[in-house]
């Protein structure tokens, strides 16, 4: 039986123990993550937490909606064994909402097609092997990038301060996306000090050797695999494969403890071209998007 738990009745250790070692485990499910990056939220719960399903949720006009946080990549159901109907947890979802946009993860695969499913892509680089096995795997434009950033004499410092990330992202990548808010970066900010201090992130900054912030990224860590959430370089320093350089030396310090390099995904072709260009394979994951009402479409994208 699926039951509908607001996040204060939640019994946080079961689920917290359901999301750790799910089939589908990732960071992104944890109670801690979601109270950080959620407004509110609640989960769907199969029997006794032998399978969960936790939903962002918002409220607009009187009517709640599931939505899709920033600084979240992947979430979805997560469960115990793989044998879960994850259709009945969408026949609640979609009974209980109106309006649902939420993404699923890469280990929910659903094989059947439905209108409500979007596919959406993932770049995912094996770094079980040393680093030259997998710098042999890096194309030649990479290679050349990593040339010019040597000569360049870029220098790679870790466990900067997030502020500056965040101040590079705003300033650069952040003026293509004016939808993110001071809110939401302010809900960044917590959410990398809050990783950091708990052991599963870890800031990558790549200076100019006038000492000028020319790139940088935020990593998670979690089990056998690692996440760039957030990443940017100053568009008026690009010149020199800062941001290959940026990859390449996180890539180097990973793959010693880590066996999945995850470039965050993104179903952009030149985006993905590049991160393809270390040698990643592509993957698919899936996003619902689903809603009773057409007039919704428009009000519960702001």
């Amino acid at each position: 039986m699926i039951t509908t738990i607001k996040r204060q009745d939640l019994n946080v250790v079961k689920y917290d123990a359901c999301i750790e070692n799910s089939i589908q485990s990732n960071i992104y499910g944890f109670s801690w993550y979601l109270d950080i990056v959620a407004d509110t939220w609640a989960v769907l719960v199969l029997d006794d937490y032998k399978a969960v399903m936790p939903i962002p949720i918002r409220k607009k006009y009187g009517i709640k909606y599931v939505y899709p946080p920033f600084w979240l990549l992947e979430l979805g159901v997560f469960s115990m064994d793989d044998s879960i109907d994850y259709q009945l947890f969408f026949e609640i979802l979609f009974n209980k909402f109106k309006a649902v946009e939420t993404r699923l993860n890469v280990d929910n695969r659903i094989q059947k097609s439905a209108t409500f499913l979007l596919d959406k892509q993932m770049q995912l680089l094996s770094i079980k092997d040393d680093y030259e096995a997998v710098f042999d795997g890096y194309r030649k434009d990479r290679k050349k990038d990593l040339r010019k950033a040597q000569n360049a004499n870029l220098v790679e410092k870790w466990n900067d301060s997030p502020k500056n990330l965040i101040q590079l992202f705003k300033n650069n990548v952040g003026k293509r996306t004016p939808y993110i808010t001071n809110k939401d970066y302010a809900v960044l900010e917590e959410l990398i000090e809050t990783c950091i201090e708990n052991g599963v992130g870890d800031i990558l900054s790549i200076y100019s050797e006038e000492k000028t912030l020319v790139a940088a990224g935020f990593f998670l860590k979690h089990k056998n695999k690692v996440t760039i959430l957030v990443s940017s370089t100053d568009f008026n320093h690009r010149k020199n494969g800062e941001n290959t350089f940026l990859i390449d030396r996180a890539i180097f310090k990973y793959q010693l403890n880590y066996d999945i390099f995850h470039f965050g995904g993104s179903s952009m072709e030149s985006i993905a071209k590049f991160f393809l260009s270390f040698g990643a394979e592509t993957h698919t994951y899936q996003q619902i998007k689903h809603s009773n009402l057409p007039f919704l479409v428009k009000l519960f994208k702001t």
